[in-house]
C-alpha cells in the first residue's frame, strides 16, 4: 500500500539495481543528511528525483520533517518496513486508470487539491463553468459547500464525480503520468471516455448533466442490494421487476428493481452477505426505462471521436472499438449492468499490472483485487474521510506508482509544487562490485594442479 502522510510532505526517490544497492544508497544518504543540518528536505527531494538514474528496485520516502526522513532512511538501510516508505520493483506490465462510480462521493472532495495544485484547480474550474449551464446551482458551491444531502442528489452527484475525476486526470497528466488504458464504473466511464478523447468537454458535460437530471426526475422507489453471489447463481432468480445492476466480482453482484423482488433475490442466499445500498433510485434496472427516450435525444446531438487512449468499457467488458460513437451505447449504459469483473479481466489480459484509481476513494481498488487471477498493484489517488491529507495522499499514490515503473516527469512535479527547490550535492551511486577473476596466489605459495 502507498504510505500515508501529512500536508507539506515531499518525496525522496531512491533506486538501485538490487535490494543491497538500494539499502546502501539509503545508508549513504542518511550519513550525508545527518552531517549537514542545513540541507532542506525539498532540495534533497528535487536533487534525488532529477539527477539520478531510475533503476529497477525503488523506494520513495514521503515525509515533511527532517526527523521523519532520518527515521525512514534508517529503516530502509536496515531492510525494515516502516510507514512513509513506498517499495516496489519496476513492472514490465501496462498501467490503467480506473474512474470511480456513484456512491463514492463525499462533501469537500478535492478541496485541498484545488487549493494546492493549479493544474487541478484550472481543470475543475473549466468543468464547473461548462456544467453550471446545465444545473440549478453552481457545481463548485455544491461540491465544496456544507450540505452533504444536496451533493448526494443524483443531479449533482454525477457532475461532481465527473469534475473531480477529470481534474485528477489533468493533475496527473501535468506530472507526466499517462495511462496505457482507461476504464470507469458507471458514471466513471463518461470521465474515462472524455479523457480518452471520445467526447469533448462540452459534450461530456452535456451528457453527464442530462443523465443525472433525468435520473433524478424519475419516480423514487426501488432498491439496490449487493449480494455475495455469482452472476450465474443470480440469473435464474431474475424477473421483469428486478435485474442485475452490476457484476463487481466472481461472487459479487448488485441487483436492482422493485423492493420485494430484489429482497427475494437476496433472501435466496440466506448464508451469504448482502447489503442494501443507500441510493435514491434503482439504477441499471427497469426503473430507468422512463428516461431512456429523452436521454437518447440528448445523446443523438453529441459528436464522438476515436479514442486516443485505449478504453475498456464496463458495458461490454471489452476493449472499445467504435461502440462509444453511437447513441445506443450510452442508452444501454444507463439501463444495462456494469460488467466490472469482465472489464478488469480484459485489462489483465491486455497486460495491465498497475492500476491507479481516480475518484474520491479506493472503492474500485478493493473490488478489482478479487477479479484478477494474477497479482497487481492498486493505487487510489484519494481516500475518503481524509480531507486534511488530500494533497499528500496524491503524492503518496504518485510515489507508489513510480516504484512500479509508471513514468512521470519529476521536474514538472517540482515546478508545480511551489517549493522553489534546487540542486544540492548528494552521495554518488553505491556500485556493488563483482570480481570475475580468481584472487592471485599469496607470495611463496604453490599453484595447485589437478
Amino acid at each position: 500500500m502507498a504510505p500515508q502522510q501529512r500536508p507539506g510532505a515531499v518525496p525522496w526517490v531512491l533506486s538501485g539495481k538490487n535490494e543491497a544497492a538500494l539499502r546502501a544508497q539509503a545508508e549513504r544518504l542518511l550519513v550525508t543528511v545527518t552531517s549537514d543540518e542545513l540541507l532542506e528536505p525539498a532540495d534533497v527531494a528535487y536533487s534525488l528525483a532529477t539527477s539520478r538514474s531510475a533503476l529497477e528496485r525503488r523506494a520513495v520516502v514521503v515525509a515533511g520533517e527532517r526527523d521523519e526522513f532520518l527515521a525512514a532512511l534508517r529503516a530502509l538501510a536496515a531492510g525494515e518496513q516502516t510507514a512513509g516508505v513506498a517499495h516496489g520493483t519496476v513492472s514490465a506490465g501496462a498501467s490503467a486508470f480506473l474512474f470511480t462510480g456513484q456512491g463514492s462521493q463525499w462533501l469537500g472532495m478535492g478541496r485541498e487539491l484545488y487549493d494546492a495544485h493549479p493544474a487541478f484547480a484550472d481543470a475543475l474550474d473549466a468543468i464547473c463553468a461548462r456544467m453550471d449551464a446545465h444545473l440549478e446551482l453552481p457545481l463548485k458551491e455544491v461540491l465544496f459547500g456544507s450540505d452533504a444531502a444536496l451533493l448526494d442528489e443524483t443531479r449533482f452527484t454525477q457532475p461532481a464525480l465527473f469534475a473531480v475525476e477529470v481534474a485528477l486526470f489533468r493533475l496527473l497528466e501535468s506530472w507526466g503520468v499517462r495511462p496505457d488504458f482507461v476504464s470507469g464504473h458507471s458514471i466513471g466511464e463518461i470521465a474515462a471516455a472524455h479523457v480518452a478523447g471520445v467526447l469533448s468537454l462540452a459534450d461530456a458535460c452535456t451528457l453527464v448533466a442530462a443523465r443525472g437530471r433525468l435520473m433524478q426526475a424519475l419516480p423514487s422507489g426501488g432498491v439496490m442490494i449487493a449480494v455475495e453471489a455469482s452472476e450465474e447463481e443470480v440469473l435464474p432468480l431474475l424477473t421483469d421487476r428486478v435485474s442485475i445492476a452490476a457484476v463487481n466480482g466472481p461472487r459479487s453482484v448488485v441487483v436492482a428493481g422493485d423492493e420485494d423482488a430484489a429482497v427475494a433475490v437476496a433472501d435466496a442466499f440466506p448464508d451469504r452477505k448482502s447489503k442494501r445500498l443507500t441510493v435514491s433510485h434503482a439504477f441499471h434496472s427497469p426503473h430507468m426505462d422512463g428516461m431512456l427516450a429523452d436521454f437518447r435525444k440528448v445523446v443523438e446531438g453529441l459528436t464522438f471521436q476515436e479514442p486516443r487512449i485505449a478504453v475498456v468499457s464496463n458495458l461490454t467488458g471489452a476493449l472499445v472499438t467504435d461502440e462509444m460513437a453511437s447513441a445506443e451505447f450510452w442508452v444501454r449504459h444507463v439501463r444495462d449492468a456494469v460488467r466490472f469483473l469482465d472489464g478488469i479481466r480484459a485489462l489483465e489480459d491486455a497486460g495491465v499490472t498497475t492500476y491507479l484509481e481516480l475518484g474520491p476513494d479506493g472503492v474500485l481498488s478493493a473490488l478489482a483485487q478479487d477479479c484478477l487471477t494474477e497479482d497487481a498493484a492498486f493505487v487510489p489517488v484519494l481516500r475518503a474521510a481524509r480531507p486534511e491529507a488530500e494533497a499528500v495522499t496524491a503524492t503518496a499514490a504518485l510515489a507508489h506508482a513510480y516504484t512500479r515503473g509508471v513514468p512521470l516527469d519529476w521536474r514538472a512535479y517540482f515546478a508545480a509544487s511551489g517549493t522553489g527547490a534546487h540542486r544540492v550535492d548528494l552521495p554518488t551511486y553505491p556500485f556493488q562490485p563483482v570480481r570475475y577473476w580468481p584472487e592471485p596466489a599469496a607470495p611463496g605459495g604453490a599453484a595447485q594442479t589437478a
